[in-house]
């Protein structure tokens, strides 16, 4: 099949894409900015488009001979991000009226058992685009939905706030509410999903991905923090407004704000799979642990789905060269690493 990957630069497109070539399909790359195939390891070999899912005119040409579109695209780092994709959602719909597609598959959020009211804008904006897209389902066409929750792998935002936090801080405070229970996927599954989802063009609707262990978010942070060698210590407090939590979060994290604040809100419920909506690998190969992917999380560039990728965004990497050099506490790297970057960015919009 000819996939047409929205979003193929992004920390899961550019993982998606090779293994979308490694099952046999052949891969048209899009995204808003310019080609860079020099870029990534796979760049010459699929087809380059620079598309922006609100312009229809982009969108049409980029819809030229596909068959599949893997949908990626999210735009958390804005403030009004709702606004912006509902809109790219709505122009890829009506693109694909005239088109010859045949399957969409769209990366979405797990979506938490309580009342539309009480979901957090993250949430509601991923639920709305899944509505959006299943317009666009025809006698001819279909449209899945999987649902992810917390990512696990280097490069993700949820994985990298997770990391930094652990990193940073010795003592970590930890309000009731984030003692909600969240159930991660390791990244390599979230691509095996993608995969099989375009090798079975019939399922439709949506369908949960998580793996095996269901636990705390404040177990996350043990666990990233054993798999890093830390010892850190985990403190309850009494309750704190979520949006206080999203401030500080970003505060301690190289992050764009926007998104970790908007991610946070979501840890306001349970966010675990459904019973008989959740994703089983047709291979019948187990899912990775957190343990396994955290450990993974933290291997050489490149030596899993779940490895950092020089491609990544530069937050995500904690760099202080002397303090490294000099093998400083994780701590002292983190937090220099940190103002480092807090200084350049002021320096930037001064400048």
């Amino acid at each position: 099949m000819r996939v047409l990957v929205l979003g193929a630069t992004g920390y899961v497109g550019s993982r998606l894409v090779p293994a979308l070539l490694e099952a046999g399909h052949q891969v048209v790359a899009a995204s808003s900015s310019p080609p860079d195939p020099g870029r990534f390891a796979w760049g010459d070999r699929v087809d380059w488009v620079r598309c922006d899912v609100t312009d229809g005119r982009a969108v049409r040409r980029a819809l030229t001979g596909v068959e599949g579109i893997c949908y990626l695209v999210h735009s958390l780092s804005s403030r009004a991000f709702e606004d912006r994709d509902r809109l790219g959602a709505q122009v890829v719909r009506d693109a694909v009226a005239d088109s010859d597609v045949r399957r969409i598959v769209y990366l979405s959020g797990l979506v938490p058992d309580v009342p539309a009211a009480e979901l957090s804008r993250h949430i509601s904006s991923r639920l709305e685009v899944e509505e959006v897209l299943e317009q666009a389902q025809t006698d001819g066409r279909t449209v899945l939905s999987l649902r992810a929750g917390v990512v696990l792998g280097a490069g993700s935002t949820s994985f990298e706030v997770i990391r930094q936090l652990a990193t940073l801080l010795l003592v970590q405070p930890v309000p009731s509410w984030l003692e909600h229970k969240v159930q991660p996927v390791a990244l390599s599954d979230v691509l095996r999903a993608m995969v099989e989802a375009f090798e079975d063009d019939r399922l439709s609707g949506d369908l949960d991905l998580g793996g095996p262990n269901v636990l705390a978010y404040s177990r996350l942070l043990a666990e990233c923090s054993r798999a890093s060698g830390l010892l850190r210590v985990r403190v309850p407090t009494v309750p704190v407004p979520a949006p206080l939590v999203g401030l500080g979060t970003a505060a301690l994290s190289a992050a764009p704000f926007w998104t970790v604040t908007a991610l946070i809100a979501s840890l306001r419920h349970d966010m675990v799979c459904r019973a008989g909506k959740t994703w089983v690998p047709q291979d019948g190969l187990p899912l990775l642990g957190v343990r396994e992917a955290m450990d993974r999380a933290l291997g050489p560039a490149g030596s899993s789905p779940e490895a950092p990728l020089p491609s990544d965004p530069d937050w995500t990497r904690m760099r202080a060269p002397l303090l490294d050099e000099l093998h400083a506490p994780a701590t002292v790297r983190a937090g220099a690493s940190l103002a480092l970057r807090r200084v350049r960015a002021l320096l930037g919009r001064s400048g």
